[in-house]
C-alpha cells in the first residue's frame, strides 16, 4: 500500500473529499493548502473517525513555486518518504478571450498549469531520489477538446496538464515511479457549486469515492466516475467541434 499521502488544494472540494476516503483507507496524509484553519478542522475530523493514522499539515500557495519545494521536502522529512503526491490544486475561474479578464485567464492558466509544473518538478525530485512513489495529476473531462466561452482556458490548461502527466510518464518508463492522468467529470465541489442543473453532476462524496478507487489502481489515465465519462469522453475527442461547443 502507499501509505503516506500527499494532497495539494486538501482545504476544499476534490482535495478535500480524497482526504476523507483515503483517512478511512487507512493512509497517513500530507495536506497542504491556503487556508489552514480549514486543514486544521479536517485534520481534528479525520483523526477523530480515524486514530490510528497520522496526518501532517502545511499552508501552501502553489504560485508561490518556492514555497512548493520547501513544503513538498518537509513533508518528506515528516514521514520519512511520501508514496503518492496528487497534485490537485486549482482554479476553475475564466472568461471568454478577448472580453477583457485577461487577469483570470491568467490567473487561471497560471495556477493550473505552471504551479502544477512546480508541484511535480518538487514530486519527482522526491521519488527520483526514492526510486519509487506514485505521480496524480488531477486534469478533467474538459481536456479532450478545445472548449468554448468560460471554459476556453480552464479546458486547454487540464489539457496541458495531462500532456505533461504523459511526457513524465515517457520518461520514467521502465522504472518503479508510476504516473496517473485523472479526469473527473461532473462531480459537486465549490468550484461548481454555483452551476445549477447539470446533466451527469454527481455529489462530492460519490465522486471522491470513484476518485480514489481509480487512483489506488494507478492506471495511466482514467475517466471518473466510468459512466458515463468514458463513453462521452470518446464521443468529445471525435465529434465534430460545433457539437463539442455546445457542451461548454
Amino acid at each position: 500500500m502507499r501509505k503516506t499521502i500527499l494532497i495539494t488544494g486538501a482545504s476544499s472540494g476534490l482535495g478535500r473529499g480524497m482526504a476523507r476516503e483515503f483517512a478511512g483507507r487507512g493512509h497517513d496524509l500530507a495536506l497542504c493548502a491556503r487556508r489552514t484553519e480549514r486543514l486544521e478542522e479536517l485534520k481534528t475530523e479525520l483523526l477523530a473517525a480515524n486514530p490510528d493514522i497520522k496526518v501532517s499539515l502545511r499552508a501552501l500557495d502553489v504560485l508561490n513555486y518556492e514555497q512548493v519545494f520547501e513544503v513538498f521536502r518537509a513533508f518528506r522529512d515528516d514521514f520519512g518518504r511520501v508514496d503518492r503526491i496528487i497534485v490537485n490544486a486549482g482554479l476553475g475561474k475564466g472568461q471568454p478571450l478577448g472580453t477583457g479578464y485577461f487577469h483570470a485567464n491568467r490567473k487561471t492558466a497560471e495556477t493550473n498549469f505552471v504551479a502544477a509544473l512546480a508541484q511535480c518538478e518538487a514530486a519527482l525530485e522526491i521519488f527520483r531520489a526514492q526510486n519509487d512513489g506514485h505521480l496524480v495529476m488531477i486534469s478533467s473531462i474538459s481536456a479532450m477538446r478545445g472548449m468554448p466561452r468560460n471554459l476556453t482556458t480552464y479546458a486547454a490548461t487540464k489539457a496541458g496538464v495531462a500532456a505533461l502527466a504523459e511526457g513524465i510518464r515517457a520518461d520514467l518508463l521502465g522504472k518503479p515511479i508510476k504516473v496517473s492522468t485523472i479526469y473527473p467529470g461532473y462531480i459537486r465541489s465549490e468550484i461548481n457549486e454555483k452551476v445549477k442543473k447539470t446533466p451527469f453532476m454527481v455529489d462530492t462524496e460519490t465522486g471522491c469515492r470513484a476518485l480514489v478507487r481509480a487512483i489506488e489502481r494507478e492506471p495511466a489515465n482514467a475517466s471518473v466516475p466510468g459512466w458515463p465519462w468514458i463513453p462521452l469522453g470518446f464521443a468529445m475527442r471525435h465529434l465534430p467541434l460545433r457539437v463539442v461547443a455546445k457542451m461548454g
